[in-house]
């Protein structure tokens, strides 16, 4: 309802001269003082983010620097009316005075551009500076759809080098223009402290910004939030995060190296608290924080869940991490409590939506990779892989499940996921196995976003894998830095006609590395990933020109600044 008040000529000149010997003359523009000078205005510390955004929803995510009311409001793009205002909750010292709210009843398959404001609960008529985002809500019909992965950022004291340009890989993946990002993991690392400077083996130095949470092994809570705020200072991801919607999972360093939760990190002189699973329940909240995540109501803690995309296209998010046995040799023959590492409820899940999912592509966020062996010490293993062989120990979870897959003649799951800190591309055939009751299959490994490049991992036979590519020298020395090139991230497009999946892999300097194309078997034409030439993709070459064209977006670049205002058009 609008109400219109009408006043005569005599009423409101009547009105002004009160104003005027009220408050005295008016300040003149120059000495009028501005909001963001004004102490006692709320400031939005950390930009924006949305995540999770579906069919008609979207959580939004920001930070005051007081306690504060959060306020969202959105339009689409070429709405002519005001934009819709939705309350948010109040944000407080408990959550570190960050708040996230989720937009609800949003038009499918549109566009939208949301702004956040904070107001004072200090001084009602305070209200901050908005901070803007945007993002596309999932398409009801087929389209064509763009959305990037990678993992590890801020490890192995690579931090945010103002000199090198921050974190460059958030600016490169944001001019490939996804529709939403899959962060596999490692989203902070808070097991690794940042020094104010780094020797370079070519010479010179790597000068990382430093903070006070960010000169230690997180520990307490205050700790943790501090790695989040740390990476936020950033200017490549706070615009990456306000252009970009985040799907987010966790791994290990978001708590301490490999850890699970029966561990006691006695020998860790580093850690005056020692156990991992109280360190878990700090690092978790803070995930919860300042992620711009979906919260279970009936399990609040818990991270894996799915997310459609339109009805092409469903995002399995996984957690390795949560549920897993003590690390062991993993060599165990039969399934027991030695041998979790979803968890039984977990699986049980996994399969059940799987097997239900009417999604042409399921997509399965992994926060690490299946046939590739990471160790923890001498005896045990922090992966499922344990070396070639049948099915042992934690391989008994995913020979069922791709069992039931194969059962269930559920095709077209990809799995993408991160954690070992380079790219590749994996293709897992029972006819190369040891266990051969499953449907081929790919794996696409990525990153690191911004931290140091290892590798290659050696392969486990167990499921058939083999390398169709590799990103990095095979005689590479291990720690490489992100000045060095080896920074990754892939780049997965959707065709909305033939329904095809191609996959490309991108280097920290943009230029496209690898790329295949994924048939879709469709009911009517069944496809097997057999028949591929897998031979088709170039040899990586992280000095080569670019991929002519690398399938440049379909819409110009947009930006947020006034001089740009529209948002992205749904892509065709």
């Amino acid at each position: 309802m609008t109400i219109v008040c009408h006043f005569s000529r005599i009423c409101c000149l009547a009105v002004a001269a009160l104003l005027l010997s009220a408050c005295g003359k008016p300040k003149k523009p120059d000495q009028a003082q501005k909001p963001e000078d004004d102490p006692e205005v709320p400031k939005i510390t950390h930009g924006v983010a949305s995540g999770d955004v579906s069919l008609s929803s979207a959580i939004i995510w920001s930070r005051a620097d007081r306690p504060a009311h959060m306020i969202v409001e959105w339009k689409t793009h070429g709405q002519e009316a005001e934009p819709w205002r939705v309350d948010g909750p109040d944000v407080l010292e408990t959550d570190d005075f960050t708040g996230k709210l989720l937009l609800t009843d949003l038009p499918p398959g549109t566009p939208i551009r949301y702004s956040v404001r904070f107001q004072s609960l200090e001084n009602l008529s305070k209200i901050s500076q908005p901070e803007e985002g945007r993002f596309t809500t999932a398409p009801f019909e087929s389209r064509a759809v763009r959305f990037a992965w990678s993992g590890d950022t801020a490890g192995q004291g690579w931090g945010i080098n103002p000199e090198w340009g921050g974190m460059k890989m958030y600016e490169t993946m944001r001019q490939a223009n996804p529709d939403f990002f899959i962060h596999s993991g490692d989203v902070i690392y808070a097991d690794n402290p940042i020094t104010e400077e780094v020797k370079l083996d070519e010479g010179g130095k790597w000068k990382n910004l430093v903070t006070p949470e960010k000169s230690k092994v997180a520990e307490t809570l205050d700790e943790f939030r501090g790695n989040y705020k740390y990476n936020l200072l950033d200017h490549n991801l706070r615009r990456f995060q306000a252009e970009v919607p985040l799907l987010v999972q966790w791994d290990d360093h978001e708590t301490t190296n490999n850890w699970y939760p029966d561990e006691q990190l006695s020998d860790d002189k580093r850690y005056t608290v020692k156990s991992s699973a109280l360190l878990a329940a700090r690092a978790k909240r803070a995930f919860f924080e300042y992620m711009p995540i979906r919260s279970d109501p009936t399990d609040p803690g818990r991270i894996y869940r799915k997310i459609p995309y339109g009805p092409d296209l469903d995002i399995f998010l996984i957690d390795k991490r949560s549920y897993r046995a003590p690390n062991n040799p993993n060599r165990q023959a039969e399934a027991s409590s030695e041998t979790a590492y979803l968890g039984e409820s977990q699986l049980s899940w996994l399969e059940y939506e799987l097997i239900q999912s009417s999604a042409t592509w399921k997509i399965i966020a992994s926060d690490m990779p299946i046939g590739l062996m990471v160790r923890d010490g001498e005896e045990d293993f922090e992966n499922i892989a344990n070396g070639d062989g049948p099915p042992l120990g934690r391989e008994l979870e995913l020979a069922q499940l791709l069992s039931k897959l194969k059962e269930n003649h559920v095709s077209n799951v990809v799995w993408l996921t991160a954690d070992v800190h380079y790219a590749a591309a994996h293709h897992y055939s029972p006819e190369r196995a040891q266990f051969k009751d499953f449907l081929p299959f790919w794996e696409f490994v990525s990153g690191p976003i911004n931290a140091g490049t290892f590798g290659p991992n050696e392969l486990d036979n167990t499921f058939g894998p083999e390398v169709k590519f590799l990103g990095i020298p095979k005689d590479m020395k291990p720690n490489r830095p992100p000045s060095a090139g080896y920074q990754f991230f892939g780049l997965v497009e959707l065709d909305a006609k033939s329904k095809d999946l191609t996959v490309k892999q991108c280097n920290v300097a943009g230029e496209w590395i690898y790329q295949v194309t994924v048939p879709a078997a469709l009911p009517e034409e069944p496809v097997k990933l057999d028949d591929l030439d897998l031979n088709e993709a170039p040899e990586p070459a992280l000095k080569a020109n670019p991929i002519p064209g690398m399938e440049a977006p379909d819409t110009p670049e947009q930006s947020l600044d006034p001089e740009s205002p529209q948002p992205p058009a749904s892509k065709e």
